[in-house]
Parts: C-alpha cells; sequence; structure tokens
C-alpha cells in the first residue's frame, strides 16, 4: 500500500511502501510542545520505504526525554511539523499521523510517556501503556 503525507500547504510531501513499523502514541512535554495538542501520533516507518521526498523543509534537533536527541523537519512555508529522525531508532523515520490526512490510519500500537498525560484525557484499555518510552533501539 502506497500512503502519502503532506504537510498543510502541500509543499512537502512524503511517499511510503508499505505499512508503518509501529504507530506509537506520545504524551511527553516535547510532543505536547511541538504539536500544540495534548500528545502525538507517529508512524514509524523504515527509512527504506519511503519512495518520494519532496519540497524543502527546515529541521531542528533537540533533546528528548529518552535520552537520545531528534532531528525535526517542518515545512518552511506553513510550519507543518511532518516528519523526524529519532536517534534511538536509526533505522526508522517518524511521521506525524495527522500529516497523511486519513481518518481510517491504524490506531496506536502503544501509549508512551503517560506520567506526562493529561489527567482526563482516557486511553483505551486495550492500547498498552508506558510510564515513559519503553527502553529499546
Amino acid at each position: 500500500m502506497a500512503r502519502h503525507a503532506s504537510c498543510h500547504c502541500g509543499t512537502l510531501v512524503l511517499a511510503f511502501a508499505g505499512e508503518p513499523a509501529k504507530v506509537s502514541q506520545c504524551h511527553c512535554y516535547e510532543c505536547q510542545r511541538r504539536t500544540g495538542s495534548l500528545f502525538s501520533v507517529a508512524a514509524f516507518y523504515p527509512r527504506e520505504s519511503v519512495t518520494t521526498l519532496s519540497g524543502t523543509s527546515h529541521s531542528y534537533t533537540r533533546p528528548s526525554s529518552s535520552g537520545f536527541p531528534g532531528t525535526f523537519h517542518f515545512c518552511p512555508d506553513c510550519g507543518s511539523s511532518v516528519w523526524w529522525e529519532p536517534e534511538r531508532m536509526p533505522r526508522l523515520i517518524g511521521v506525524a499521523v495527522g500529516c497523511f490526512a486519513d481518518r481510517n490510519f491504524r490506531r496506536p500500537d502503544q501509549a508512551v510517556w503517560v506520567a506526562e498525560r493529561h489527567g482526563w484525557l482516557d486511553i483505551p484499555d486495550d492500547i498498552p501503556q508506558h510510564e515513559a518510552n519503553p527502553v529499546k533501539r
């Protein structure tokens, strides 16, 4: 299956072959600040599954709660944060699920950093929850 993710104005576009390796819902404060929302949902794809990258992005590298930096790529025109490179998982790239504009996108496989989750936000019981990030590379 081919999927396309794009920024708000459509200038920065990525295309992928296949399904993501995992989908993760993150509640850390850094993701809250990056998205301006209560959490982020990321689809993590193997780097080799990216089939197209069009448009120019600006990037910002910052530390993360897991202790490994990440480089975030965003559209210089509309500012949408579209994809990132997590040093903790060098073979994967993260893509903001909202950039796919697909209401049938696969639900998260896990919720991480639930220790920083807003208390009134419920997570379905059948989604595994982690207080922080599971320690895996």
